[in-house]
């Protein structure tokens, strides 16, 4: 008999991988992590029951979440990211030698071990002496933080429900924009703009309460599903589409899915979402 790991979004939805076999399964303090071997999209990492990434498919959200924010700052030097335990957007950070700092605060260090030994094919240069990876809430380290401030900082988490429901609110979002210097970039994960509608625009809507602007951007992630996912791009000052060409061609012979024209078309607003966001 085949063994399928099924993920049910409201129990509405279900969305399933036929698995070769398990190569973890633990409860940690704050989740169920598991890692399996798929058919189609290789190993793949699912907490609390719902897909995160893929060997297969990681590079389309990993690549979006990193490469528009920190193209469109000058000189990114220091660089945080919130979440992110599977490596996949630190990989994509340190891509660019303009970084001279990076601080990965992920809550559940157990996470960040299970896809050291489990997801070796995401490539992560864990051991660069770049990165700092620390285990520690996200919320209470920013809150917290006293150092020189981030140039970008990237929101790499779960939904917003448990644990990370703090990660999606305007205090959380108003510390990380006073955590950010002059001329820098949050970049958040904002849910799919069609089957999280309410959550989609809440997110948007509360980080324009608190930065000057707040752009979502789009692109399809396989093994979400919804098929289509949305990141937003909060900036005083800076435009999501004023990115440095020069550093972008130079990121382009290292990515898969990223380059110039997908980080022009995928800021492109459809119909429906113009509307929601300005009722």
């Amino acid at each position: 008999m085949a063994l399928w790991f099924d993920e049910s979004y409201k129990d509405v939805v279900h969305f399933g991988l036929r698995v070769k076999r398990s190569l973890y399964h633990a409860r940690s303090e704050f989740q169920t992590i598991d890692i399996f071997d798929t058919e189609k999209f290789g190993r793949a990492l699912a907490l609390d029951g719902v897909y995160q990434t893929s060997v297969a498919d990681e590079y389309y959200y990993h690549e979006m979440l990193v490469h528009p924010a920190l193209l469109c700052v000058q000189r990114p030097r220091r660089v945080l990211i919130i979440g992110g335990g599977d490596g996949g957007s630190a990989r994509e950070v340190l891509r660019h030698p303009e970084v001279e700092a990076l601080t990965l605060c992920e809550l559940d260090g157990a996470v960040v071990r299970a896809c050291q030994q489990h997801l070796k094919e995401l490539s992560v240069p864990w051991d660069s002496d770049r990165l700092e990876v620390l285990f520690r809430d996200g919320v209470a380290y920013l809150k917290e933080h006293a150092g020189e401030p981030f140039d970008v900082i990237l929101v790499d988490g779960p939904d917003p429900v448990g644990p990370a429901e703090g990660l999606f609110g305007s205090p959380f979002y108003e510390a990380c924009r006073s955590r950010l210097r002059e001329g820098g970039v949050l970049a958040v994960q904002s849910e799919s703009p069609f089957m999280m509608r309410e959550d989609f625009v809440r997110i948007v809507k509360t980080l324009r309460g608190v930065f000057a602007s707040a752009t979502p951007y789009y692109a399809q992630v396989p093994i979400y599903v919804s098929g289509i996912w949305s990141w937003t791009f909060a900036a005083d000052g800076v435009e999501p589409l004023a990115f440095d060409a020069v550093r972008a061609e130079r990121i382009e012979q290292q990515t898969r899915y990223y380059n110039r024209d997908i980080h022009r078309a995928a800021f492109a607003q459809p119909n429906d979402v113009k509307k929601l966001l300005a009722d």
